[in-house]
């Protein structure tokens, strides 16, 4: 008579709760899978924990980790179809390579329902309010007027438009990147913020992406299109004078808010840009000023933001964990001096904290190129958050 299994409680994948009722894996099937599935040339099984909604394999990776896993995930799928998912994942305990299996029903995401859109609306209706108030300088004075003065709610149009555009174009950068990857997204909640027009949108992830190069791609490439715009139209209204009476009177204190953009400003206005003296520029610096900022804190690395799914693409699951709290950290001190980053943190901790969802296979990292993409986002935020340091002299 065989001794009962020992199960443990809960999933065997970190950043997944099980959908509905969990599914155990019957005894036979786990002999099948530790005897049939896994063999030398892949992965060679040494022990396992089973779940109530799946099981751990321990043991020794051999070979590729793309190519084994690929192997591996044929021979699952030619014994059991698609009721199976596997996963090949580093181990929070000793970071050695582990291989879990799950049934299939217990991980697939829920697509975007009905109600999802109609709240995504509700959000986008209130960011197109709150980026035309931005953009109303007379209205922000006397906040309350807005509700009633159509006029000049649309004195702020045009900058409300080049926001739109850069939220638009992060957007599209992701959905571009995941069609490119096979991942698929859900709905995204535009964020209304008061102080920079929209804190940018939240997105899910709706399936499981193959591995960690498919999730930096999809991460990077909204802050990157969204930051390249916004770069361009900043380099525009620094360099066009503002026409007669649009101009912006900007002291020059205010730009040592961000290092890129005062080295910038610095480099284009020379000596005109001096301590205490005040500048008119065009209002495209303050409107791309604005898209950078929110490029900038969406790529901060922390929790489920398009920062932290960079850095754990980039660099693992655990050193994603520990960069984590240094982020935290840093927003907390921010928050003493900035009410920007005070809503910020509190946003991100409450909507965006993670844990973020395991790839199917995790071991592998990233090609060159895309290492540089993802820290080449993480950089450019560094630069738009840091103080300019320097006098203007």
């Amino acid at each position: 008579m065989q001794e009962p299994l020992k199960v443990n409680t809960g999933s065997p994948l970190p950043g997944i709760k099980p959908l509905g009722e969990t599914v155990r894996i019957p005894r036979n099937i786990l002999e099948v899978l530790r005897d049939q599935i896994f063999g030398f040339d892949t992965y060679f099984v040494t022990g396992q924990q089973p779940y109530e909604g799946g099981v751990i394999f321990k043991g020794n990776l051999r070979g590729d980790p793309s190519i084994s896993y690929c192997k591996l995930n044929k021979r699952l799928q030619d014994r059991f179809g698609d009721q199976y998912k596997l996963f090949l994942l580093f181990s929070p305990e000793d970071n050695k390579p582990v291989a879990i299996v799950v049934p299939k029903e217990s991980v697939q995401p829920e697509p975007s329902s009905v109600p999802e859109w109609l709240a995504a609306s509700v959000f986008g209706l209130a960011t197109v309010f709150t980026i035309l108030l931005r953009n109303s300088p007379a209205l922000q004075l006397n906040f309350p007027s807005s509700f009633g003065n159509l006029k000049l709610l649309l004195d702020g149009l045009p900058g409300a438009l080049v926001t739109a555009l850069i939220l638009v174009g992060h957007e599209a950068g992701h959905y571009y990147a995941a069609r490119n990857a096979g991942v698929e997204l859900g709905v995204p909640y535009f964020v209304p913020s008061w102080q920079i027009g929209s804190f940018g949108g939240i997105t899910r992830i709706t399936s499981i992406p193959q591995k960690r190069q498919d999730l930096l791609e999809v991460a990077a490439a909204g802050p990157l299109a969204g930051a390249s715009l916004s770069l361009l139209i900043l380099l525009l209204g620094l360099l066009l004078p503002p026409a007669e009476g649009q101009g912006i009177l900007v002291n020059a204190t205010a730009f040592h808010d961000s290092l890129l953009v005062g080295v910038l400003a610095k480099a284009i206005f020379g000596e005109s840009l001096k301590e205490g003296a005040s500048l008119s520029v065009n209002p495209m610096v303050l409107w791309a000023w604005s898209g950078l900022l929110i490029n900038a804190i969406n790529s901060i690395p922390y929790g489920e933001l398009d920062g932290g799914r960079i850095s754990l693409a980039l660099w693992g699951r655990k050193v994603w964990s520990r960069i984590n709290g240094l982020s935290v950290a840093l927003l907390g001190f921010s928050a003493f001096f900035s009410d920007v980053a005070l809503y910020w943190v509190v946003l991100a901790i409450f909507l965006q904290r993670g844990p973020i969802a395991p790839q199917a296979e995790e071991i592998s990292p990233p090609d060159k190129g895309h290492v540089a993409a993802g820290v080449a986002v993480l950089f450019l935020a560094a630069l738009v958050c840091f103080p300019f340091p320097f006098p203007f002299t």
